[in-house]
């Protein structure tokens, strides 16, 4: 009788039934299409791509500082030149993207036909008059990083190297874009940012200038948070919202104001979490993993009080 061995692990060939698996992938999408009443999308997949989003949100940082986040090859006699060739690559593509959003948003609405083109080309015309303004927004944003550091040795390095000076970069354009109405593309730009610094900022959050997020790990501003001038926040703070309203079927009411108003010259320390409508008074103190849900008076001082045993209490203290 002739010995088979048993054939060795790495002999094996797996078999995949992938057939079957195929068809089980399919049905659930018809389920899933079906229930949200889009069981068809014709011409294929229409929506924003998140790499075309990236590409443009890297020409417009360049555009924005082209000797600092332009190309290294860059030189100052050809700013402008390069400015505006990069410039108008970046609209016309982004045209293409609002376009996609549009399309979406009129087809699971059953808007119907309308001239999505003329509605794109003005909203990006629109967002490109909105640079300039961007731009000395984000001078304030940097100054402000500068001179709230004194680890910072010049606004080049912050400029360069800041997690949170490149969040801010990202949500002024996405809040632009927001304002317009390209919800789509300015989540997905903020997202970027959140993929890349760890900071989540809404793109519905108004933040006013001489905005500063120092280490940045963590931080979440909600969509209906509203920042004023000259405020500075660490690591890990959240502006949340306390509850979510629902509608008489119980579905979650959207848009609706939850998140925290925070007036100027407030600085809020790390760990720090602000929850619901409730306003930070001008010039308030917020110090560090403190709870807080209610409002806070202008000037006000709160810190972690410690006392004689390992329990601690919120103890507000005169500025």
């Amino acid at each position: 009788m002739a010995f088979n061995p048993k054939p060795a692990a790495s002999d094996v060939q797996p078999v995949f039934d992938i057939g079957q698996i195929v068809t089980e992938l399919r049905t659930a999408r018809r389920a899933w299409r079906q229930s949200q009443n889009r069981s068809l999308e014709p011409g294929g997949r229409e929506l924003p791509a998140r790499e075309t989003l990236q590409a443009i949100v890297s020409d417009l940082r360049g555009v924005l500082f082209p000797m600092r986040l332009g190309p290294p090859e860059l030189r100052q006699e050809v700013e402008d030149f390069y400015v505006g060739v990069t410039l108008d690559k970046a609209l016309h593509t982004l045209v293409g993207q609002v376009r996609l959003e549009l399309l979406h948003s009129d087809r699971h609405a059953h808007l119907g036909s309308r001239d999505v083109d003329v509605r794109a080309w003005h909203l990006v015309h629109e967002f490109a008059q909105s640079l300039p303004q961007i731009r000395r927004l984000l001078d304030t944003d940097v100054l402000a990083a500068f001179q709230g550091d004194p680890a910072a040795h010049s606004v080049d390095e912050v400029l360069l190297c800041y997690p949170g000076v490149a969040a801010i970069i990202h949500h002024r354009l996405a809040h632009a874009l927001y304002e317009l109405g390209a919800t789509m593309l300015a989540r997905l730009i903020s997202e970027l940012a959140h993929s890349e610094t760890g900071i989540d900022i809404h793109p519905g959050a108004t933040i006013g200038s001489g905005f500063f997020i120092d280490h940045g790990t963590g931080v979440v501003i909600g969509e209906t948070a509203t920042i004023g001038d000259r405020v500075r926040i660490y690591q890990a703070v959240t502006l949340g919202a306390k509850r979510f309203p629902t509608d008489e079927n119980g579905h979650l009411k959207k848009g609706l104001p939850r998140h925290p108003r925070i007036e100027d010259d407030v600085v809020i320390y790390a760990g720090a979490t602000v929850l619901g409508r409730v306003t930070i008074g001008r010039g308030a103190t917020i110090g560090g993993n403190l709870w807080i849900t209610h409002d806070v008076a202008p000037g006000a001082n709160l810190s972690q009080a410690r006392s004689q045993d390992t329990n601690a209490s919120l103890s507000p203290v005169a500025a």
